[in-house]
């Protein structure tokens, strides 16, 4: 029933324990004079199967259209519930691609008008109950899991949640922020690179089945956004109820009517027209150094559940890519060695057309290989149809797995739901037996001529070219991708054009209110003492810091953290954090941030001044507290800052720039300036306010500031 998955190995080995009980079991099921009567395991017989008649949830239809399924499992005193809604990303602005990413994670963390998050957490824990939201491509799910005794308690929880939401503007930074660590780390695996490109050049980088959270489309959700999407979708026509648990389903029903029978109805959402052209076939390509093997995906468009190809499909999967006994793994991974990983097959969806895609990942030496031999294996669906004994074995395959797929009741009342939700009929989950029993050799060969054209298909590696046997030019003309993730755009600190001499006095103004130029020339390296109070969405707390930074290029940064002592050194070669955990390389965001941090340094900036790659120019002015301050836009060779310049003093007042995050995530940084005072001889700041996008970042006090300081050297070695 499921669609087919992109596999990458073993499915995951069981215990020697339940092997054991898997053993014993076949053993009782066969009687000792059976099994010594065949010489052969191919003689054994096996009974037919037996009827498939799940316990089908109860449903019930209330006046203002809220469907309800209940469904009792008296096994444990447990009672859980899922709300699942209407209405979910593939609906979002396009402007505004992560709103239902945020909105599902802040519908909790925002709490109820009559608590806060924090305070719902508490009452849930002792109760040892949870009540969670979350989004999705189209729908938005809410759910709770408590004890029996407890569902009064926690049903009133989740009713508030439902219909009085009050999304707090306090949660919303830390859901953008960490989207907006996931954006800045979604190119570091090959394997989601492939899964992402593939469902762009599947159905369109502007398909809502393909399109992604961009900086600028998570920044621009507000709490507004939030209070409108919830006003939109969340109304009880547009609600699916599902219950399962240890209760007496007149009793719910009761409960159920009464908590939501007079809520009214809302308006019906407009359905969604889309339309899904198939990629455009050819050979494309994503450069990644950093590999030693190829992700390699072949995609084409697929179809939908309720087509009558449906179950012929399911068994030709099963044949071509579905198993460790198909053709990919056997032809591809055991007998050619040419695969770690490898399955595929035609995608069937609820309410649009899944993909048709092969995945394999092979050594970067065997990529050209690789893909002759996909090509190959689908040829070999027409040159080599499939057999009545691949035939058997796959049809055997898929009934007698199919029933550990529902052998609960809270997963038939899951799939019931969602036949509910995409306008299936009741009884689709008993069809599907007996349609996979009736598909014979000719219904496979007819889909896989109908749907299996390799000349229909786009190929994508991801991977090292040089390293590769042949170049992906002997397959046709190669597109290459660019991942590059988008800056923000609001906000930027990126100054433009040349020096103006404007720009250049005004510099001249700040460097003699630090110290002056021959000071300032003498300086090559700093150590600096602080104490960091930091203010983060998870969190305050106070850091010691020891910064080293010796001029152009070499930089250690020693932490007192609350987890402990920590490390941070980058110089142009090798970027590590060492900490009480181990040793491990900084991600390329990071130390690229840390060679910026040295390029924006006062000092070091004051000592580029007539360096062609620092540009200096004036553009204007802004208030800064009571002070009319002139803005400086500097270009150091690449790392951009703003700094705000009191006329009078050239002191620098604020600066602004952005930064790269721990996380991997752009942020815009304001940083306030005050409390000078002269450590050898030139001044600095030891009073600094942190703002990061426009949220309070916390504050620096510095100690001490150590000008050309001993330096030793294994600082910067990255410990064995």
């Amino acid at each position: 029933m499921r669609d087919p998955q992109i596999l990458s190995g073993a499915r995951g080995a069981k215990s020697w324990s339940s092997r054991l009980v898997l053993l014993l079991f076949m053993v009782s099921w066969f009687p000792p004079q059976a099994s010594a009567q065949v010489s052969d395991w191919k003689q054994i017989h096996f009974p037919p199967l037996h009827a498939f008649t799940p316990k089908q949830p109860r449903r019930v239809e209330l006046p203002n259209g809220m469907v309800i399924f209940l469904q009792e499992d008296h096994e444990l005193p447990l009672i859980r519930g899922t709300a699942r809604i209407r209405g979910g990303s593939r609906e979002e602005p396009a402007g505004k691609v992560g709103l239902v990413q945020i909105y599902g994670e802040v519908w909790r963390t925002g709490g109820t008008r009559t608590a806060t998050g924090d305070e719902l957490d508490d009452y849930l824990e002792t109760r040892a109950a949870k009540v969670e939201t979350s989004g999705g491509i189209d729908s938005t799910l809410v759910n709770w899991d408590c004890l029996k005794d407890n569902f009064d308690d926690v049903f009133k929880v989740f009713v508030e949640l439902l219909r009085q939401p009050e999304f707090r503007a306090d949660k919303i930074p830390l859901a953008q922020e960490q989207l907006k660590t996931a954006i800045s780390r979604r190119n570091d695996e090959p394997a989601g690179i492939a899964a992402r490109e593939a469902a762009m050049l599947g159905y369109g980088a502007d398909s809502p089945y393909a399109r992604q959270p961009e900086y600028a489309t998570v920044a621009a959700v507000t709490r507004e956004d939030l209070v409108n999407w919830h006003n939109t979708y969340v109304h009880p026509n547009n609600i699916i109820l599902g219950v399962v648990g240890d209760f007496d389903s007149q009793a719910m029903e009761e409960k159920l009517r009464a908590a939501f029978g007079s809520w009214p109805k809302g308006p019906e959402p407009k359905p969604l027209e889309l339309t899904f052209d198939g990629p455009k076939p050819g050979v494309y390509f994503v450069q990644k150094d950093d590999v030693d093997q190829s992700n390699i995906r072949m995609v084409a468009l697929g179809t939908r559940r309720d087509n009558p190809d449906f179950y012929a499909i399911e068994v030709l999967n099963q044949i071509f890519g579905g198993s460790f006994s198909s053709r990919l793994v056997q032809d591809i991974r055991t007998a050619k060695g040419l695969a770690y990983g490898v399955s595929g097959g035609i995608g069937t969806a609820f309410d649009h057309p899944g993909l048709f895609q092969i995945a394999m990942g092979t050594k970067s030496s065997t990529t050209a290989a690789g893909i002759q031999a996909l090509d190959d294996e689908i040829d070999g669906l027409t040159s080599k149809p499939p057999t009545a004994e691949e035939l058997k074995k796959a049809k055997d395959t898929i009934l007698n797995s199919f029933v550990f797929e529902f052998d609960s009741k809270s997963k038939v009342l899951a799939e019931r739901m969602s036949y509910e939700f995409y306008g299936y009929p009741a009884d689709f989950l008993e069809r599907y037996r007996d349609g996979v029993e009736k598909v014979t050799l000719d219904d496979v060969n007819r889909v896989a001529d109908k749907y299996a054209h390799k000349e229909k298909m786009a190929v994508l590696v991801v991977g090292k070219a040089s390293d590769f046997d042949k170049p992906l030019s002997t397959f046709g003309p190669v597109t290459s991708l660019d991942i590059t993730v988008p800056s923000p755009v609001a906000g930027s600190a990126k100054p433009a054009g040349d020096s103006n001499p404007e720009g250049k006095a005004l510099l001249a103004k700040v460097i003699e209110a630090m110290g002056g130029a021959g000071k300032l020339d003498s300086v090559h390296a700093l150590r600096t003492t602080a104490v960091v109070h930091a203010k983060t969405p998870q969190g305050e707390f106070n850091i010691e810091t020891d910064d080293l930074v010796v001029f152009p290029d070499r930089f250690c940064r020693k932490m007192q953290t609350p987890m402990g002592a920590m490390t941070m050194v980058a110089t142009p070669s090798a970027a590590f954090m060492a900490a009480p955990q181990g040793t491990r390389d900084l991600p390329g965001s990071q130390k690229e941030e840390m060679m910026n941090e040295i390029k924006r340094d006062e000092i070091f900036i004051a000592q580029h001044a007539g360096d062609p790659k620092y540009t200096f120019r004036a553009a204007g002015s802004s208030k800064v507290g009571d002070a009319d301050a002139q803005v400086l836009e500097v270009n150091a060779d690449g790392a951009a800052v703003r700094w705000f310049v009191d006329p009078e003093s050239g002191r620098i007042l604020r600066a602004s720039q952005h930064v790269t995050g721990m996380g991997g995530a752009p942020t815009e940084q304001v940083v306030d300036f005050d409390g000078w005072k002269e450590f050898g001889g030139i001044q600095f700041a030891t009073k600094v306010k942190l703002t990061n996008d426009g949220q309070d970042g916390g504050s620096v006090q510095v100690k001490e500031v150590e000008v050309n300081p001993a330096v030793d050297a294994n600082l910067f070695e990255k410990p064995q």
